[in-house]
């Protein structure tokens, strides 16, 4: 049996300011299934706006010229989320709570971002139009409206938020694994698989034909993209990875109860034998974890999604030239058609559930950032209590944006999702500087995993870059 030492607070003089740190055992791995659940939702969460709707879309109007950068967003995600991953499995900080002690305003810099990114109710939008064409009709705008509202008391009813979160996506990505099965045996034709060199044929060409801003988007949004990844350090927390053992959860106000929190805002572990050998396994797990349900995940779905829309209505003659949802309508018509009339209407069904699924775990995801930013130890309301404040203003909010007619989903997910790829620049930059500051030399970030970092920051910023000049030049 592990040996729990009693907790000791420590004054380091090297965790910038937030100086003292509570020192504790780290305690030891459990088996790889029952760590299962932060990187469901995060790939919960992330197949929606790239996996249905972008990539799908690209795959429509230009083929799948563009698929390689599925992959690439994919591969590059992977690395940022263990960086995020390493300090709170270190820590029980968030990667939030190491920005700040680097510049304190760092916190709500990353918060108005992420809120700005995701105010646009582009995915409860995209929902609501789905499902308007799985019923045969309905206003998309009231429907967007009431699954908003639907998210907010779900969340609120919760006991355990992460719990509600982290059942709502395994049975979104264990219906999205069930649709693909059948897509790929009975939907996806044999030429789009051989086409599918298009891949390594195409890699680093950008379709004229299709907007840059949505094929940044895209880029962005493979898998996940954005504030979302940066969330992952909230989610492992609540799960009990590593020092996050420790840490108290988010619980709802009405049926829920607080937790008892460590005296310091920071943990941290001695870095002796028996400690090293549990954060090794630690490390691996959360890597496999993150590999398999995650990296795998996404990456088979952007791929199967994308090839099912070529299969179905690239060069279609009833294609409409207009860059809305209108697509997705016309493949389940086709869908219906060549498989039977029962799989375009689980096409659409599984759509919905999807992009639902996305809209309450974004809400759920921005809320932890806003309320991680604005809790301090002498703030009179808890965590917990400034998270649901946050719920219900960016329900309210965006219930005023529809109600206001701004209402094309698409044009929403492309602003959120672009916003979302210069968001991921400044905190990459930051994970770089924070990993190798705040961690003791036997954990901190080093080797090949810095370099695809300072890879990763170069693509994210000069993709962003370039489609700021493009968009200023529209305006002039």
């Amino acid at each position: 049996m592990q040996k729990v030492l009693a907790p000791e607070v420590v004054e380091t003089g090297r965790f910038g300011r937030g100086e003292r740190s509570e020192e504790r055992q780290l305690p030891d791995a459990p088996p790889l299934r029952k760590l299962l659940g932060p990187s469901v939702i995060l790939v919960g969460v992330g197949v929606a706006s790239g996996e249905y709707i972008l990539f799908p879309y690209i795959a429509s109007q230009a083929g799948l010229v563009f698929l390689w950068a599925a992959i690439v967003g994919v591969a590059v995600q992977f690395f940022i989320n263990m960086e995020i991953e390493r300090y709170t499995l270190a820590t029980g900080e968030t990667a939030i709570g190491a920005f700040k002690r680097l510049w304190r305003p760092w916190g709500g810099v990353l918060a108005a971002g992420a809120i700005l990114a995701t105010m646009w109710p582009g995915w409860a939008t995209s929902a609501a139009t789905v499902f308007t064409f799985a019923v045969g009709g309905g206003d998309p705008n009231l429907i967007a409206i009431g699954i908003l509202f639907v998210i907010g008391v779900i969340l609120t009813a919760s006991p355990v938020v992460y719990t509600t979160v982290e059942k709502l996506q395994f049975i979104k990505v264990g219906a999205i694994l069930a649709f693909m099965v059948i897509a790929i045996f009975a939907a996806i034709k044999a030429t789009a698989w051989e086409d599918s060199t298009a891949v390594v044929t195409s890699f680093g060409t950008f379709p004229g034909e299709i907007q840059l801003a949505i094929l940044v988007g895209a880029l962005a949004a493979a898998g996940a993209g954005g504030a979302n990844n940066l969330v992952q350090s909230n989610w492992i927390r609540d799960k009990g990875f590593g020092m996050g053992k420790y840490v108290p959860r988010i619980v709802s106000p009405i049926t829920g109860q607080e937790e008892a929190a460590p005296e310091a805002e920071r943990l941290s572990f001695p870095t002796d034998e028996a400690n090293m050998s549990r954060w090794r396994a630690w490390w691996k797990a959360a890597n496999t974890e993150q590999f398999v349900s995650f990296a795998c995940v996404a990456t088979v779905t952007i791929c199967v999604f994308s090839l099912l829309a070529y299969s179905t209505v690239f060069q279609n003659p009833d294609l409409p030239d207009s860059s809305g949802f209108d697509f997705i309508s016309l493949e389940a018509s086709v869908l219906d058609g060549a498989v039977g009339n029962w799989f375009g209407t689980m096409f659409l069904a599984v759509g919905a559930l999807s992009l639902f699924a996305a809209a309450l775990g974004i809400v759920d995801y921005v809320s932890r950032l806003v309320a991680d930013v604005l809790h301090t130890r002498e703030s009179k309301w808890s965590e917990s209590r400034l998270y649901f404040t946050v719920v219900w203003t960016m329900i309210v909010f965006g219930s005023a944006i529809l109600l206001f007619g701004f209402d094309q989903p698409l044009v929403l997910l492309t602003i959120s999702t672009v916003m979302g790829g210069a968001i991921m620049t400044v905190y990459t930059i930051l994970l770089l500087i924070t990993n190798r500051r705040f961690l003791p030399k036997e954990i901190r970030l080093g080797g090949y995993r810095r370099v695809i970092l300072a890879l990763s920051v170069l693509l994210l910023g000069t993709c962003t870059i370039i489609v700021a000049i493009n968009e200023a030049k529209k305006l002039v």
